[in-house]
């Protein structure tokens, strides 16, 4: 072959190299010159990972703060603990997270299915918290709705038509308070038992003279009242008292505060205030006894 021929095969072969190279990478030439493009860092949150839940028991009326340990916490919504759903505050490394438990259905013990959820409301992590009776007011609350309904007539008597501050008082026992010389049950008649124990207005005057056990709020302080607090009405604006209950729940709302009580005479156990003032009894007036301790 001619020395002319072989050079210009050479020189073609030479030529092909880097076209065959930049068909390889797609059809794009590289730039030998410039250094590869880092991956882009990705935006998924970290994998929620749960080491443990503490406390896991607490009192039927609520408020037990409970603290959640592990990595990616901050990527938690919620928590639900039988069939309330409370929020959750993420610590700030999400490594702890913390919750306030709500109180028992109908302030009654027992175990209930805690879950916490991710942003989609699936559960991540699931345990059981046991709602325990161990406060006063949890022992106040829990009597009360037992037997708003069915009376506990093996321990009291009836006021028949009126039975409303016998059944606050039986609730307030309960609670730990001390019966006195005004302030009395008579097993041997529920007629015989002390004016405060019986009556609505006596039992106003009798808590008057008692600070250390409550103290006064008329219905523009809504927003210190609890449940386990007494409710008080003056259906008729006259200056006396005409029905006494114990509030069961408080609800904070952007409106303002809703307030349920439970009582005997008209038997209920969330009734509600507004409900009672304006249209069971239009016009009338609610007070209220915050219960000290």
């Amino acid at each position: 072959m001619p020395v002319a021929r072989v050079l210009r095969s050479v020189l073609a072969a030479a030529l092909l190299i880097p076209a065959l190279a930049a068909c390889s990478a797609g059809g794009t030439a590289i730039d030998s010159g410039s250094a590869p493009a880092a991956p882009a860092a990705s935006s998924a949150s970290p994998e929620v990972s749960v080491a443990g839940v503490s406390p896991l028991a607490g009192p039927v009326s609520g408020g037990t703060a409970v603290t959640v340990s592990g990595a990616g916490l901050d990527a938690l919504a919620s928590v639900r603990i039988g069939e309330a759903e409370v929020p959750l505050e993420p610590g700030a490394d999400g490594t702890t997270a913390t919750f306030t438990t709500p109180a028992a259905v109908d302030f009654a013990p027992g175990a209930q299915q805690l879950a916490l959820l991710g942003p989609g409301g699936s559960p991540v992590h699931e345990a059981t918290f046991d709602y325990q009776v161990s406060t006063p007011v949890d022992r106040q609350l829990s009597y009360v709705l037992a037997h708003w309904q069915s009376y506990n007539t093996a321990e009291y008597q009836t006021l028949e038509g009126n039975d409303c501050v016998n059944f606050t008082s039986q609730s307030l026992v309960a609670r730990g308070w001390t019966q006195d010389g005004e302030w009395f049950y008579d097993p041997s008649s529920v007629y015989s038992s002390g004016a405060p124990w019986r009556s609505s207005t006596a039992f106003r005057d009798w808590l008057r003279d008692r600070p250390e056990l409550a103290v006064p709020l008329d219905d523009t302080q809504r927003n210190q009242v609890v449940p386990g607090d007494i409710a008080q009405f003056d259906w008729d604006n006259s200056g006396d008292r005409d029905h006494t209950g114990v509030v069961t729940r408080v609800e904070h709302t952007d409106a303002g505060t809703k307030i349920y009580f439970a009582g005997h005479t008209l038997d209920s156990d969330y009734r509600d205030v507004d409900q009672a003032i304006t249209v069971d009894h239009p016009g009338g007036t609610a007070y209220y006894w915050h219960i000290v301790g």
